[in-house]
């Protein structure tokens, strides 16, 4: 019983690596600093992932896709998570981004954050995220503020983990 607990721990070490993308014109042009990303970063870093790639772009569907493709095809990561451009607002274009390269949904890791989210504000319905996977690597949509994607990250990072290892072969 003793290795099967040492191998659980040690499995649980597997670093995996990430790569952030924020979308937001105000960001992207200096004029508000980019906390969500940051908040981001730290928390991936403190799960043990290596953050690869981190990168601040206007919410433009061509922008986007172009970062999302070079995570997953190039430096091949195995998690983007992006935040911002999942509103309502017209420039809220990340999620059209995201379809327009995944090869498969994953909608019920956005289910799931909307859902726990709701528990908590009932204005996260209007959360369009979206999650999928091309290739080897899963992308997550979040939203923008420090808040939700504390809470969103939080409400998936173990189910997530778990799933990266299914990816990987590992389960």
């Amino acid at each position: 019983m003793g290795k099967t607990k040492s191998s659980k721990k040690e499995s649980h070490k597997r670093i995996f690596t990430a790569g952030i993308i924020t979308a937001s014109d105000l960001s992207a042009k200096g004029e508000k600093e980019d906390e969500s990303g940051k908040i981001l970063d730290f928390m991936l870093k403190d799960r043990g992932f290596e953050i690869k790639y981190y990168i601040v772009i206007p919410g433009d569907v061509d922008r986007i896709q172009e970062a999302l493709v070079l995570l997953c095809d190039d430096i091949k990561v195995d998690l983007v998570i992006t935040t911002g451009g999942t509103g309502f607002r017209k420039r809220d274009v990340t999620p059209e981004a995201t379809l327009g390269v995944i090869d498969r949904v994953a909608p019920g890791i956005s289910e799931a954050i909307r859902y726990y989210g709701l528990q908590k504000n009932p204005n996260v319905m209007l959360s369009r995220g979206v999650s999928g996977i091309r290739r080897n690597t899963l992308i997550i949509n979040l939203p923008e503020g420090v808040r939700d994607v504390r809470e969103s990250f939080e409400s998936i990072i173990d189910t997530i983990y778990h799933g990266l290892e299914i990816m990987g072969g590992k389960v």
